[in-house]
């Protein structure tokens, strides 16, 4: 009796691992023919494709071609040379001679600019007053004038670049010369001109360049935008068609589980491969700011795809039709590009908006992005983006467990 107990809960233990393997496996066959379909159904529909695969392939090597050139050079500008001296003369040459500003225009006065100025032929003028060299010889202070154009913070940066350049050189051969006037000459000289030596080291951006500054941060928000416009703009079509947000063929009750798993699955691993490219790739060809470790920024931005998908799937839930998604993309681009805090310091932002940025991934996904690549950090340098981005998925996860169990109920109801 004690031998067939023993071999009935044997059988019985066999019998239960292989329900459990079969269980398991027909879940895993659900998931990927979830994830087979979601692909099926990008591919088929254009705009979607446009989205996923067309919008993730042009815009980084768009962006990055325009912003190339990384800073203004010859800078077109106007001399308005009124005092008509050895002294000036020699401003208005250093100014032309600089890489920043090319002197196309020289004019008798203010007045004669404006022309030029309204017509976009110049974008600033630089005034030497008739009294310039009388005031030298008489070891007083001159004043240069410097008009600038604002519409562009790049014509104002290197206005005030190469014209204080030009005017500190030609500062200091004025004092060389008094000094050698008092008898002070040779090395005396130089250190009463330069009493300390100072050394300027730029980091991360050493030109200075607008395209190393910006495009980093245009790179995540494609990833973001385009993964998050996607997402919705499919849950639209699907809405639209009457399909629901979930699967009909594979919808049973209590089972939703297959269904945002492959969705997952499908998305993340459709935007690894597109990380790779506009992340790891766009930065090299471009001669962008690339000294990151590539294992690093993959492993960050695992956490990031996760975070934004289930953030996507969580909001598709609201989206009543296709046209919903298109609306909503514009207006949240430019406010993540803010809220993200590289164009202004986090420091300076309001707690308001910084507790409202946290809700996003792109927020930490840029940051820490910037970090890793731009500035060269490790890992472990951006735990605070990184748990925070890990705190992001399950959060949403969770929310999305949550909103498609309700879903399904009232579905089914």
């Amino acid at each position: 009796m004690t031998v067939k107990k023993q071999e009935t809960v044997y059988s019985m233990n066999n019998s239960n691992k292989s329900n459990f393997f079969l269980r398991l496996l027909r879940e895993l066959r659900r998931i990927i023919y979830i994830m087979l379909d979601e692909y099926r159904i990008i591919l088929k529909d254009s705009g979607l494709a446009v989205v996923f695969l067309g919008a993730t392939f042009v815009y980084p090597i768009l962006y990055s071609s325009i912003y190339r050139n990384e800073t203004v050079r010859d800078m077109p500008i106007a001399v308005v040379d009124a005092s008509q001296t050895a002294r000036s003369r020699e401003l208005s040459r250093r100014l032309d001679a600089t890489p920043d500003l090319k002197v196309i225009y020289r004019f008798n006065n203010l007045e004669e600019t404006k022309d030029a100025f309204y017509r976009n032929k110049i974008h600033g003028v630089v005034y030497i007053p008739n009294d310039f060299d009388q005031k030298i010889n008489r070891n007083e202070q001159a004043t240069v004038s410097i008009y600038c154009d604002m519409s562009s913070f790049l014509y104002y940066r290197t206005m005030m670049l190469g014209s204080n350049f030009s005017i500190l050189e030609t500062g200091r051969d004025i004092n060389i010369e008094r000094l050698d006037a008092a008898g002070i000459t040779g090395r005396t000289a130089e250190v009463s001109l330069s009493p300390f030596r100072y050394e300027k080291n730029i980091l991360f951006n050493e030109p200075m360049g607008f395209a190393s500054f910006l495009m980093p941060v245009v790179l995540v928000l494609v990833i973001h935008q385009t993964l998050f416009f996607g997402i919705t703009m499919l849950t639209g079509s699907l809405r639209k068609e009457r399909l629901g947000v979930i699967d009909p063929q594979m919808r049973q009750r209590g089972k939703f589980f297959p269904t945002i798993f492959g969705k997952t699955l499908c998305y993340f691993t459709l935007y690894m491969v597109i990380c790779a490219y506009v992340l790891l790739a766009i930065p090299r060809f471009f001669q962008l700011p690339h000294i990151g470790n590539p294992m690093d920024i993959i492993r960050f931005f695992t956490p990031f795809l996760l975070a934004v998908i289930f953030f996507s799937m969580l909001v598709s839930v609201f989206i009543r039709n296709r046209e919903t998604a298109l609306v909503i993309f514009p207006f949240f681009s430019l406010i993540l590009l803010f809220l993200s805090g590289f164009s202004w310091p986090q420091s300076n932002i309001s707690w308001f908006w910084k507790t409202f940025g946290m809700l996003f991934p792109s927020t930490f996904g840029i940051q820490g992005y910037l970090k890793i690549n731009s500035m060269g950090a490790e890992l472990s340098q951006v735990k605070f983006e990184y748990v925070a981005l890990w705190i992001q998925t399950a959060v949403y996860f969770l929310a999305t467990i949550t909103i498609y169990r309700i879903q399904m109920r009232t579905t089914d109801k």
